[in-house]
């Protein structure tokens, strides 16, 4: 059938979200559809069965569209380990640090790599939706774009853009986005999304008609404001969506505190604790905000020893020893997991040689050049499966200790850690942790027995899915990824 790309008028309009709906609408209405996003900058990132890294929200837009995620759907990945540097993933793989200034005199190259990686997606599949990064009227970095529209100009991709109304400023951000592109760039947007909407339509469309009046472009469709969609964000998820423990099953909440790391990656590892009915999660970034916490996780990083010093400069090293000395439950997941040990050796990701862990479990850690990227399964001893998937440079030695389960991680009374993210999708695992926790905090919690996370994951694509039939101009978005465009006018700024 064809394609069409979803840009945005900002990181954070709505693009991953859409991009998921549409893919499981055309997977629905029995089209063969992927998700691609030729360059993803994120810190939440997956592997794929064939071991490869790219976006997390790229791998659950291929869950939304019922396929296998693949690295050619995220051809190009940036991982931040400060603000100026970022590891560059080409096609599943590292290929090395670079500061930004570099990286954007080197982008263009990639572009070959981003087109070939599309166009054998466009090969096997009847439709492919492309998703835009931030915003494509980036016109410092434009001649550098390989991801908005000098992805789409390369290969003949039509345009919408999304705006998120919620945030105010929505008019302009969509005339200004299109009146800051050159004339042949704006030959490829055929029209607009409204995200987030809440209010009175009525009031809204003069608006829209004023829209396309100005530009020439309709809207394609006004999206409501839903909550707890919980698409997998490219970051940190937004700390609402775990401000609501839900009605607990039992007398009380078990609450969680988050370490908020600055350089926090894999976070939707959370998700499936915060779908659990009666577990409150919040973030935490000092001592206090994790004293009266039943549990408290130290989450994967990208920044293993940076962040670790973040830790000690807030105190909150302190905290979490003497919370062990208390057995009070803390689980440390990958990066987490190698800041409790005894010691870190990192001449690859830091540089900075040999640092002293916090010392909570015994366990030491030596980072590698190569990453490891694997997707481990154990059998239990009752014969029921575990599984996740492992994204680290750093290797953990085990000197003691007991193993979470079948030689995977470390636990010490209280204190657990792990290298494997997504440990808590696995709904038995999840329930005898959580029951765990309750009982070595005396908390009258009780987990839900049946509870599927896989099944909370499909319904959030029916409802986003649902969104798009409902509230989009499915006829005219058709159209457009047949190829069917309109030709307009270029909107210009006025010079005087």
């Amino acid at each position: 059938m064809g394609t069409v790309l979803v840009a945005g008028t900002s990181s954070g309009a709505g693009k991953s979200t859409l991009v998921a709906g549409l893919c499981r609408w055309c997977a629905t209405r029995g089209i063969s559809v992927a998700p691609f996003k030729a360059q993803n900058m994120s810190l939440n990132s997956f592997v794929t069965r064939g071991g490869e890294e790219i976006g997390r929200a790229q791998a659950s837009q291929a869950q939304a569209a019922r396929v296998e995620p693949e690295a050619i759907m995220n051809p190009v990945l940036l991982k931040p380990g400060t603000d100026s540097r970022s590891q560059v993933v080409v096609l599943g793989r590292a290929v090395g640090e670079m500061e930004a200034r570099r990286y954007w005199n080197e982008k263009a190259s990639l572009l070959d790599v981003v087109v070939d990686s599309y166009r054998q997606l466009r090969a096997r599949f009847d439709v492919v939706i492309c998703e835009g990064a931030g915003s494509p009227a980036e016109i410092n970095l434009r001649s550098f774009d390989i991801v908005n529209l000098g992805f789409a100009r390369a290969v003949g991709v039509p345009v919408v853009v999304v705006s998120d109304i919620d945030r105010g400023g929505m008019f302009a951000s969509l005339v200004g986005t299109l009146a800051l592109l050159d004339d042949e760039d704006q030959r490829h947007v055929q029209g607009f999304v409204v995200n987030r909407f809440r209010g009175d339509r009525a009031l809204l469309d003069p608006g829209l008609e004023m829209l396309r009046a100005l530009t020439g472009r309709p809207t394609l469709g006004v999206l409501p404001y839903m909550e707890d969609l919980w698409i997998d964000e490219e970051d940190r998820p937004d700390p609402g969506a775990y401000r609501d423990p839900g009605r607990p099953l039992g007398e009380e909440t078990l609450r969680v505190a988050v370490i908020g790391l600055p350089r926090a990656s894999n976070l939707t590892d959370l998700d499936p604790l915060a779908a659990e009915p009666g577990v409150a999660i919040r973030f935490a970034a000092r001592p206090q905000e994790i004293a009266d916490a039943d549990l408290v996780v130290v989450p994967g990083t990208r920044a293993t020893v940076d962040d670790l010093e973040w830790v000690r400069r807030r105190r909150i090293d302190g905290a979490l020893k003497e919370r062990a000395r208390e057995q009070g439950p803390i689980l440390g997941i990958c990066g987490g997991y190698q800041m409790l040990g005894s010691s870190i050796e990192d001449q690859v990701e830091s540089r900075r040689g040999t640092v002293e862990g916090l010392g909570l479990l015994p366990v030491r850690t030596t980072f590698g050049a190569d990453k490891v990227l694997s997707r481990p399964r154990r059998i239990l001893g009752d014969g029921k499966a575990v599984e996740g998937y492992e994204i680290h440079h750093g290797i953990v030695h085990r000197l003691g200790g007991d193993d979470l389960f079948a030689d995977e991680g470390c636990r010490v009374g209280s204190v657990t850690g792990t290298s494997w993210h997504g440990l808590f999708e696995n709904d038995g695992f999840r329930r005898s942790f959580l029951d765990d926790v309750a009982l070595r905090t005396n908390r009258r919690f009780v987990v839900s027995p049946d509870r599927r996370f896989s099944d909370i994951r499909e319904a959030r694509f029916e409802r986003v899915a649902d969104m798009v039939a409902e509230h989009l101009d499915t006829e005219a978005l058709q159209r457009i990824i047949e190829g069917h465009t309109e030709k307009h006018p270029p909107l210009r700024i006025s010079s005087t």
